[in-house]
């Protein structure tokens, strides 16, 4: 069963810093692709970011390009969102999503494609 835990939303004014965590348990496979989605309210959910299980691919969102970061530490089983240059647009739930044995080329932003998520945390920026 695979558990996807965030932390680290709270609020922030406009230019500041935030970094999202999720906690992961183990795969199944060694082919997996995390992600993280926000949605603000009233708003579809959208993907911000997603990085390959091997680290060596991440893809992100035209909106947070150049001021987001994913990374992970398989170490730890946990994925980062650091988040720079925060803007009040940025205010949302962020969610932690893991789609198993597919890579992050294949998934894009279809959220269909990711069958775990976390509860979601908070972020609001003004």
């Amino acid at each position: 069963h695979v558990q996807l835990v965030e932390s680290g939303g709270g609020s922030v004014q406009t230019g500041g810093s935030l970094t999202l965590s999720c906690a992961t348990s183990s795969f199944p496979t060694s082919t997996n692709c995390m992600a993280w989605f926000r949605q603000a309210p009233g708003k579809e959910r959208e993907g911000v970011a997603r990085i390959t299980s091997a680290g060596d691919s991440s893809y992100y969102s035209t909106s947070v390009k150049g001021r987001f970061t994913i990374s992970q530490d398989n170490a730890k089983n946990t994925v980062y969102l650091q988040m720079s240059s925060l803007r009040p647009e940025d205010t949302a739930t962020y969610y932690c999503a893991a789609a198993i044995g597919v890579h992050c080329i294949l998934t894009t932003w279809y959220i269909p494609s990711y069958k775990h998520w976390g509860q979601g945390t908070q972020v609001t920026v003004s």
